[in-house]
């Protein structure tokens, strides 16, 4: 699976893109999990103090929004944003 990352996340991770492996049955939770555990700067980005990912945050599955307990398939996009503003 393969994360695009957007704006100060893809600063913090050091990369815009970023593939992780998990297994078949896999939600877009565990597809995070993996993102964070192999680039763990981003955690305090991502997620609050509870563990449970700031509101903020956008979590996209092939383009859609994506809860993270959606299914993620092999060959699905991922992109995380964080908030956007500007006029």
């Amino acid at each position: 699976m393969e994360w695009k990352l957007f704006a100060d996340l893809a600063e913090v991770a050091g990369a815009r893109t970023i593939s992780v492996d998990v297994a078949g049955d896999a939600t877009v939770g565990d597809a995070l999990d993996a993102l964070v555990g192999s680039h763990p700067s981003l955690e305090s980005r991502v997620y609050a103090d509870d563990g449970e990912l700031y509101e903020h945050i956008n979590v996209l599955r092939n383009g859609e929004t994506a809860a993270l307990d959606d299914d993620a398939q092999r060959g699905d996009e991922l992109a995380l944003f964080p908030p956007v503003s500007g006029g």
